[in-house]
């Protein structure tokens, strides 16, 4: 039945007047400023010379030399075709950019790249920005309000899937002033959404784009606004980057001290193992360590010992992200969860890490361990307050202490798990028969581990020992990358290796991660196929959030709804940032909470 009612005249027009009061007009905005932050206020003031983690005094020229792994066919790293060359994205701030630029010593805060200045509207339902007179392309086109325009529609038609559902919440985007343009928002129950217009929409040329099928691969070098320009490719090869001396923004303060070398070449090789051994013999100059093991055993070649290079564990502040083995939901054997608690309970970490990993790893107990943001004993007020509306539709644990994966004594014998994964399975209907574990039809338990890193089979392969102790036979099936990213794209897998980053400022990314919208998505990052209204109004929590303490509760009960639903199969993090680098680069003392910064390098000795 519909109800309807009159509001009493005079009480309409104060409800109107306590919303403005409170909440601001829908058109009210700040002062402009030359700095937005997603919670408070930005840590740098108007006239700020560079960031505290960059050198100022860095020295310009020298190159630098960098790897990838597998290939790439595409200059477009914005479409869902295509394996895009190395450095491209905009976050890598080499040679797309966006209207402002992230500062890494702050959870998330944005100043003005392209746009010199931005306003918001208290209640951000839409945010202005007013672009740079002197922003050019590399062609020597201005940088014009009818390109922002056009790369938000381009991008909301073809870009990815990810950018897609982003960029259609904004319902129009219109020219305000000769270089000022306006995003105006389909609702503002999403406070992130103007942060990500701001620091994550790619300013494409649109007199270059136009005309071209955005679609499809291709190998022209398109132009951009970036410090570099795109000097040779040899596809699938390599592909190099020439700093361009004629930068528009290389005086600006978001600039200073960063993007010094004179050249940034990128190598492919077919895998990590290769790629290592050509570090060592000084192929290329720079490389970050995933692997414990290989960090243990693997680094003690002669330029090393010699002082020509050098290794380097950094602290930093930064969320572990998940790493791990994620169940296809959307395949019955997965849709149980005292079967997935049963496969959580099969990972021995303790052994492998002991055996296998050099005890260089911490167990992962939740999507943003190793930080602020992790629960703590039971939920508090604030996290309570968010999930008491969920009893009954969450796990009961999730009331209680946070998630921790089941522990062993680490010898490889350790046997009390696996009882209770047995148990479990026993419970959920299934059977043991001539040791094969069956269904209620009496089908053999299989499934496939799918992986693109060699470096991840040996992990894989010692979890299916433990899952044939429990009748199960799980294969193992490693694949290259191009073959990986197709079956990712289509969830065509069991199970398989992922990695879900996230930030001290967590947002939009878990509705790419979790979110029902995103569960059948074709080339999505919802790989386990997450549909559930639990997570969703977490998710919805979270980008609502407008202080910290309200951030840091939706969270924290994000993370306990996700892991007591055994969605994933947390595996392990590193304690720190493992670094090695040739002496003939050199990087600032100072290390941001974000750990160290690539484009903040520079050559010891430039010629």
């Amino acid at each position: 039945m519909t109800r309807s009612f009159t509001i009493p005249r005079g009480l309409g027009a104060a409800l109107v007047l306590f919303s403005v009061l409170a909440h601001g007009s829908p058109d009210a905005g700040a002062e402009p400023s030359h700095a937005i932050a997603m919670h408070g206020t930005p840590k740098y003031p108007a006239d700020f010379s560079q960031f505290d983690y960059v050198n100022p005094e860095a020295p310009k020229g020298g190159d630098f030399r960098l790897h990838a792994i597998g290939t790439f066919d595409t200059l477009n790293p914005y479409v869902i075709k295509g394996k895009p060359a190395a450095g491209l994205h905009h976050g890598f701030g080499y040679f797309f950019e966006t209207l402002t630029r992230r500062s890494r010593d702050e959870p998330f805060s944005l100043y003005g790249l392209l746009a010199e200045s931005i306003d918001m509207a208290d209640d951000r339902g839409w945010i202005e920005f007013t672009l740079r007179a002197e922003a050019r392309f590399s062609d020597d086109t201005p940088v014009t309000v009818d390109d922002v325009i056009f790369s938000w529609g381009i991008l909301k038609e073809n870009g990815s899937p990810n950018a897609r559902a982003t960029w259609s919440r904004v319902a129009d985007v219109s020219q305000t002033g000769p270089r000022s343009v306006r995003f105006t928002f389909m609702d503002n129950a999403d406070r992130e959404l103007p942060l990500l217009v701001a620091g994550f929409l790619p300013i494409l040329s649109k007199a270059w784009w136009q005309g071209r099928d955005f679609t499809e691969t291709t190998l022209d070098h398109p132009v951009a606004s970036g410090p570099y320009v795109i000097d040779a490719v040899d596809p699938g090869r390599n592909i190099v980057y020439r700093r361009n001396p004629n930068y528009w923004g290389r005086d600006l303060a978001v600039s200073r001290g960063q993007f010094n070398l004179d050249t940034i070449r990128y190598d492919y090789f077919r895998d990590d193992s290769v790629a290592l051994e050509a570090f060592k013999a000084g192929d290329y100059d720079y490389r970050g360590e995933g692997n414990a093991a290989r960090w243990a055993t693997q680094y003690d070649f002669p330029a090393l010992t010699d002082g020509r290079a050098v290794r380097e564990t950094i602290a930093n502040g930064t969320p572990s992200g998940l790493r791990a083995l994620a169940f296809n939901l959307r395949r019955p054997l997965f849709a149980d969860r005292r079967v997935r608690q049963a496969l959580n309970l099969a990972f021995d970490f303790e052994w492998l890490n002991r055996a296998l990993l050099h005890e260089g790893y911490a167990r992962t107990s939740g999507m943003f361990a190793k930080s602020s943001l992790a629960p703590t004993g039971p939920p508090s007020a604030a996290e309570l307050a968010l999930l008491e509306p969920l009893r009954g539709q969450v796990p009961p644990e999730v009331f209680g202490p946070p998630f921790q994966p089941a522990a062993t004594d680490g010898s490889g014998r350790d046997r009390t798990n696996l009882r209770q994964a047995a148990k479990l399975l026993k419970e959920a209907g299934f059977k043991v028969q001539d040791g094969v574990l069956q269904n209620a039809n009496g089908a053999p338990v299989q499934f496939e581990i799918t992986l693109r890193l060699p470096s991840n089979e040996r992990i894989a392969l010692a979890y299916t020992r433990n899952l044939k102790r429990l009748g199960i036979e799980a294969r193992v099936r490693l694949v290259e990358s191009a073959q990986f990213q197709g079956l990712i794209d289509s969830y065509d897998f069991d199970m398989v290796f992922g990695f879900w980053g996230v930030t001290l400022s967590p947002g939009n990314e878990q509705q790419n991660y979790w979110s029902s919208l995103t569960a059948n998505q074709p080339g999505g990052r919802n790989w386990a196929g997450v549909s559930d209204p639990a997570v969703d109004a977490m998710i919805d929590a979270l980008r609502a959030a407008s202080t910290r303490e309200e951030l840091t509760a939706a969270a924290r009960a994000l993370d306990r709804i996700l892991m007591w639903n055994y969605y994933v199969l947390p595996l392990y993090h590193d304690s720190g940032q493992r670094i090695a680098y040739w002496r003939k680069l050199s990087r600032p003392e100072t290390v941001p909470v974000y750990g160290v910064r690539l484009e903040t390098f520079w050559a010891t000795n430039p010629r």
